[in-house]
């Protein structure tokens, strides 16, 4: 099929709508519109798919749950609890788990979409993140989808909350906590939750309403917006064959996208079917009933909400009395710090690395990774900071089953936050550093043939050949990481004239920044001949084999095409 044909069902349903609504060129054109085909483009419409489950799954449980907090008496079927005063909130979630038909697994599946569409929404903005895919003209969709993953952790906050039990109880308790620490509102903004001092009567009802009404409504108004904007600004493809920053190489909406993006959907659905069918997660009737005397050891947030947990367990004691006031900073550094850490880094970067690096050029090209060690080694840093407060949050778990103190655990883990994401920068760049030269020696020498040849000189090496077409042309889409204009003539001299402490420092961060590190076009070793040089020279062995044949990359199927209606730089 040409790139000029209207497939049948397309003209027919297009005709239908124009005539009787205009829009039928509309149709047409988005209907044929060019998706990059590449699997990391995928993991956005995980937490698509999973947030579609999740109002599916919701809105069944809506029509079961009771967010009171009002006690009444357990009269279902668990009988472990039958008797026990409970609030009206936990009686209904039981009820849903044992008396309403697939209840419980409705509320698994809820409760796997909601871990899988945060997870999703992580996943995909490290690919944006570690691609370059922020850059101009796509910062706006950036920052939607920094508020995207903020509400996302809130909206779970409130969902979790709603049960009543032991768990949720001790999530509340540390939420009142956090909310009371906050100076001069914090009072107001218990009073408000809570409906009074805690556990107070209202908050399970106000927490329902943000969690159905309020959060899901902005998600859903902020989704349509990044939908919107990915559609007009276009996907970023990877580089390779044919692909440059003027047009989009893939496959059309209809019919391979479609298709592609339909089983993918009903591939994501039933994996979140078989783990609320078979993975047991938040079993509520275990727990039993939340009353504020009542702990459990061991007790775990959502994986999401664990670093702040984790912050908490590794923050020392520190409090600050002004004029007859104390700040806890025990609980405002930790509830505050890491999200403000992690959220406004992700929210600035983009402005920040566009400042550094004096690029306002438009990029519809992603990096590889490995072509921008500094960006790639300041993400896993921020991976690794995240990761160390993850675990301390289960620190009590890990020194009770590796037998390992727990006030060592706790200073084990003051240690690695600071050191751990300096050594993660170190080791990331370096390892970038490593894959260029790899690419380098790749394009300079070729790849591994698995034949080996020997020498006149009686020395054995192993013949290479040229890369494949494809490979070589994701490789030779690498570009060097830009800097401001003026710094990379070697003399130090400020841009723009700006001689200025500034000035200095920020031509000092664009040559660090930016530049060519290892270029492609060197033969990516440090070190003298290696034998390769043989095989470039034409020494042959008339008793070798000779090489494969050289295969090159395939072009895009007849049903493939290019969108030349890409934005241009």
């Amino acid at each position: 099929m040409s790139r000029g044909t209207i497939p049948k069902p397309i003209a027919s349903t297009s005709s239908f709508i124009d005539d009787r609504t205009g829009a039928g060129n509309f149709l047409r054109r988005n209907m044929r519109k060019i998706f990059p085909d590449h699997w990391s483009f995928l993991l956005g419409e995980i937490a698509l798919y999973s947030f579609i489950i999740l109002l599916l799954t919701g809105t069944f449980l809506t029509f079961f749950f009771r967010p009171a907090m009002g006690e009444v008496p357990y009269t279902g079927s668990y009988a472990p609890l039958r008797g026990v005063m409970m609030s009206e909130a936990y009686a209904s979630a039981l009820h849903i788990s044992f008396d309403v038909r697939g209840g419980l697994l409705m509320r698994q599946m809820h409760h796997w979409a909601a871990l899988l569409f945060v997870a999703g929404m992580m996943v995909h903005m490290l690919r944006v993140f570690f691609t370059g895919a922020y850059r101009k003209p796509r910062e706006l969709n950036w920052l939607i989808g920094v508020v995207l993953l903020t509400l996302a952790l809130f909206e779970g906050l409130t969902g979790y909350s709603l049960l009543d039990d032991l768990l949720s109880g001790a999530g509340l308790r540390i939420t009142a906590g956090v909310a009371l620490a906050l100076p001069v509102v914090g009072t107001w903004i218990t009073f408000l939750l809570f409906g009074g001092e805690y556990p107070g009567e209202d908050v399970v009802s106000r927490f329902y309403s943000i969690h159905i009404l309020l959060i899901p409504g902005i998600l859903l108004a902020l989704i349509a917006a990044h939908l919107m904007l990915m559609w007009v600004q276009k996907h970023t493809q990877m580089p390779g064959p044919g692909r440059t920053n003027t047009n989009v190489v893939g496959a059309p909406m209809y019919p391979s996208f479609m298709a592609k993006s339909g089983a993918y959907f009903m591939f994501t659905f039933g994996v979140i079917a078989l783990l609320g069918t078979f993975a047991q997660i938040n079993p509520i009737w275990l727990f039993g009933p939340y009353t504020p005397s009542d702990i459990s050891a061991g007790s775990q947030p959502d994986f999401y909400m664990g670093f702040l947990d984790g912050a908490l367990r590794l923050m020392p004691g520190w409090e600050i009395n002004v004029l007859g006031r104390t700040l806890p900073m025990s609980v405002l550094v930790p509830a505050l710090v890491p999200m403000a850490i992690i959220m406004t880094g992700l929210a600035l970067y983009p402005f920040a690395e566009r400042w550094v690096t004096g690029d306002h050029s438009e990029h519809h090209v992603a990096d590889r990774p490995r072509n921008n060690p500094h960006r790639t080694a300041i993400g896993i840093s921020a991976v690794t900071f995240y990761g160390i407060l993850w675990l301390a949050a289960s620190n009590d778990l890990i020194a009770a089953f590796f037998h390992i103190p727990m006030n060592s655990m706790i200073y084990i883990g003051r240690v690695l936050i600071f050191v751990g994401p300096a050594v993660a920068y170190f080791a990331a760049y370096r390892i970038c550093l490593g894959l260029q030269r790899r690419d380098a020696a790749v394009i300079g020498h070729g790849v591994e043939s698995g034949v080996i040849k020997r020498l006149p000189s009686g020395e054995y090496i192993e013949v290479h050949v040229p890369a494949t077409e494809d490979l070589a042309a994701h490789m030779r889409g690498k570009r060097p990481v830009p800097m401001l204009d003026g710094t990379g003539n070697g003399d130090g001299a400020p841009p723009n004239g700006d001689h200025g402490l500034i000035g200095r420092l920020h031509a000092k961060m664009s040559r660090a920044y930016g530049g060519e590190k290892v270029p492609l076009d060197g033969d990516g070793d440090d070190h003298g001949h290696d034998g390769h040089a043989a095989i470039d020279a034409g020494v042959e062995d008339d008793t070798a084999p000779p090489p494969g044949p050289v295969t090159t990359g395939t072009r895009p199927s007849a049903r493939a095409g290019k969108d030349d209606t890409a934005p241009r730089p």
